[in-house]
């Protein structure tokens, strides 16, 4: 059986993330989705058991998927669950480069090797942060996130 450990802050996980997980999901026997805090990317706007609870809730309809959290280095959690691969999505080149940077650091310190998925054109903009500015101000994210963090932002922000 084959796993992939797909890590991100996922705050709030938006459909560029769906279409990765899905992809993983149909070349995978498992994917493990992996929350972490990042203090890199400022103060969370929901907790990591809340964004766990809606990416449970995001890939109910996906048998092979699995949700946890985690607070150590990735690769430490790839060795933990037993992962073949780390899966990380590309929007644009520059995730590229970064990204290639962490996946050679990543495998020079455990050996495990990490895959590129490439988002369509139709997800290439998405990203978090954004997502969490156009609903702070009553944006329309519907089309950008699952149903049930729309929900979720729109309540947060309404409230």
């Amino acid at each position: 059986m084959t796993v992939v450990l797909y890590p991100g802050s996922f705050d709030p996980i938006h459909n560029g993330h769906v279409e990765i997980v899905e992809t993983a999901a149909r070349l995978f026997d498992k994917v493990v989705v992996a929350a972490v805090r990042n203090p890199q990317k400022g103060e969370p706007l929901f907790s990591l058991e809340d964004r766990q609870a809606l990416i449970c809730e995001a890939f109910a309809h996906l048998d092979n998927v699995e949700v946890t959290l985690f607070s150590s280095l990735v690769v430490d959690l790839a060795n933990q669950i037993g992962a073949h691969f780390i899966v990380k999505g590309l929007r644009a080149v520059s995730d590229f480069e970064s990204e290639l940077q962490m996946a050679q650091m990543n495998r020079s310190i455990s050996g495990v090797d990490t895959l590129f998925i490439p988002t369509t054109s139709s997800h290439s903009f998405l990203a978090s942060k954004l997502i969490r500015e156009i609903a702070r101000f009553g944006g329309n994210i519907d089309s950008m996130v699952p149903t049930c963090v729309a929900d979720r932002l729109k309540d947060r922000f309404t409230s």
